[in-house]
């Protein structure tokens, strides 16, 4: 090796040193030098971005998965807490530290296009992270953190432009839409060059193993072997996760998932309040010509009709307005629109005047509904906004900012079941009831979250006699819903290879030719899932 010497070195020192404005003045130089000296990272152990967000108070748990990812999993991880345990403080606790450390300059997160704007909001606020959301003409290379929603970086031109950027960071938030790796968004993201991934999501397998497998796979690549070795040693069956402990350790390297009985949060408590109703007279027969008489409707169509009507007269009107006409569906309809005003919303009022202003969020499942009840509130001297799927994002935002400053209650369609943080409101009415269990404890999860400081009260309104009564004596009084933590719901319906709980009562309701005998296969349902978790209890 040739070692070639600097000869001009020393003579331009010797002229620098006798002409001294050269020179910085001591006092700059002492300046550049403390400044140097806060920028140095002394150890690469415990998080440096603690010291620079004084106004944050993270919960252990949090502080711990942020510390797991970076020092044990290199920046590739699953964060899958339950609903409400705060995976996005912990996503922005895992980037700020990154660009403290100058690891990370440039960043992508995709997001659900409801959720853009929310997230710029938390990172700049609570992080002091300067992201920007997405705009028309927007240079991606030229925006260092950019969120955007995964439809829009996926489509042209803006593809092929965001695969070129090599990325330092890269974010999927409600990322179980990416469980199936023969997608167009799988694919897209597949493609992305980055360095370090974090994939949100508070049920990384919904339904089947490989949907794990695809998830691993995008931060990953190989760590689960390929998807046919994967299929032969594993199956496809959920609960080989928690049965086989190799495999599960091969998770546990790129997942976390903290439950809500591990933290701090199980400090808050959920007060459940089942509210039975009883149609009037009037109400008592249109519900019985629309469970009897209407001949040629489709059955599950009628069952539709008697949701609707357990919601409101409104919401069943306009669903029987679009049937072709009949005596019977006259009759319906002149029986409704004989109904005085519905028992659950003269039950709602009575409740919401009694909280003497305290916030409340209202969930129902029709539009129509959702119009009604703004204007029967407003009757009753009660501000409300409503909020629903069909608002842009710029809309939803407004509406939450008015609800939390302004409005006694917030109206929300199922729009408002995932993402939005209402920990302000600890007061849930569930208006009308899911038959999907998650939906439910996504609805809660809007307020039973990190922040949380009440106990949450939850209020469920039923209607006596009528497919309400049905649904809540199975999901939500024999199986103990709200008492359960969602995930062993999900272990119990595993074992007995049911996939889908929405999609099981619906075929029941569907396929019953009669009450009774659709109340028959619900209680037998019932009974089968009772004996599982008994079963499933003495075992453990």
């Amino acid at each position: 090796m040739q070692i070639i010497k600097d000869k001009q070195f020393i003579s331009q020192l010797s002229e620098k040193i006798n002409d001294p404005q050269q020179l910085s003045s001591w006092e700059l130089f002492k300046m550049a030098y403390e400044v140097e000296k806060l920028s140095i990272t002394t150890d690469f152990q415990g998080l440096q971005s603690l010291a620079h967000l004084p106004h944050m108070k993270f919960m252990n748990h949090q502080i711990k998965a942020a510390e797991q990812t970076i020092q044990e999993m290199n920046g590739r991880a699953i964060l899958a807490d339950e609903v409400g345990l705060g995976k996005t403080i912990e996503a922005g606790l895992i980037l700020k530290e990154y660009m403290v450390r100058g690891l990370v300059r440039k960043a992508l997160i995709l997001v659900p296009a409801s959720l853009v704007n929310q997230w710029v909001t938390e990172l700049r606020e609570k992080f002091f992270i300067p992201a920007v959301a997405y705009r028309k003409n927007y240079d991606w290379s030229q925006v260092d953190i950019m969120v955007s929603s995964i439809d829009t970086a996926k489509r042209m031109p803006h593809q092929e432009k965001i695969i070129d950027i090599d990325y330092d960071f890269l974010l999927i938030d409600e990322a179980h839409k990416l469980k199936n790796n023969k997608t167009k968004n799988y694919a897209f993201v597949q493609s992305l060059r980055k360095k370090y991934c974090l994939l949100l999501t508070a049920t990384p397998i919904q339904n089947e193993l490989m949907e794990i497998f695809n998830l691993v796979s995008i931060l990953k690549p190989g760590h689960l072997g390929s998807s046919q070795s994967f299929m032969d040693r594993f199956g496809n069956k959920r609960s080989k996760l928690k049965e086989d402990t190799y495999l599960n350790k091969l998770v546990q390297k790129v997942m976390i998932r903290n439950t809500r009985n591990d933290t701090a949060l199980n400090n808050t408590k959920r007060i459940i309040q089942t509210v039975w109703l009883d149609f009037c007279n009037t109400g008592k027969e249109a519900y019985a010509i629309l469970e009897e008489k209407l001949a040629g409707v489709p059955h599950f169509a009628r069952i539709t009709y008697l949701r609707e009507l357990c919601s409101s007269r409104e919401a069943c009107c306009f669903s029987l307005n679009k049937q072709q006409s009949s005596s019977n569906v006259l009759d319906a309809l002149n029986k409704i629109s004989d109904m005085p005003h519905h028992p659950k919303a003269e039950k709602l009022v009575e409740y919401l005047k009694g909280l003497n202003g305290e916030k409340a969020i209202v969930f129902t499942e029709y539009r129509a509904t959702q119009i009604y009840l703004q204007w029967y509130l407003s009757k009753h001297g009660i501000s409300s906004v409503p909020f629903r799927g069909g608002f842009k994002a710029g809309k939803k935002d407004w509406m939450r900012q008015l609800f939390k400053d302004r409005a006694q209650v917030l109206i929300a369609t199922e729009a408002a079941g995932e993402g939005i943080n209402l920990q302000f409101c600890h007061h849930v009415f569930n208006y009308d009831l899911p038959w999907n269990p998650m939906r439910l404890e996504q609805r809660i999860g809007r307020v039973h979250r990190y922040g949380q400081e009440n106990d949450v009260k939850i209020y469920n309104f039923a209607i006596r006699n009528t497919i309400e009564e049905q649904i809540m004596n199975l999901l939500y009084e024999k199986i103990e819903l709200f008492e359960k933590v969602i995930g062993d719901l999900d272990d119990i319906l595993s074992e007995l290879e049911i996939k889908n709980l929405d999609y099981e009562i619906k075929n029941i309701f569907t396929e019953s030719v009669s009450a009774g005998e659709r109340k028959i296969k619900l209680d037998n349902l019932m009974a089968v899932i009772e004996s599982n978790a008994e079963n499933m209890e003495k075992e453990a």
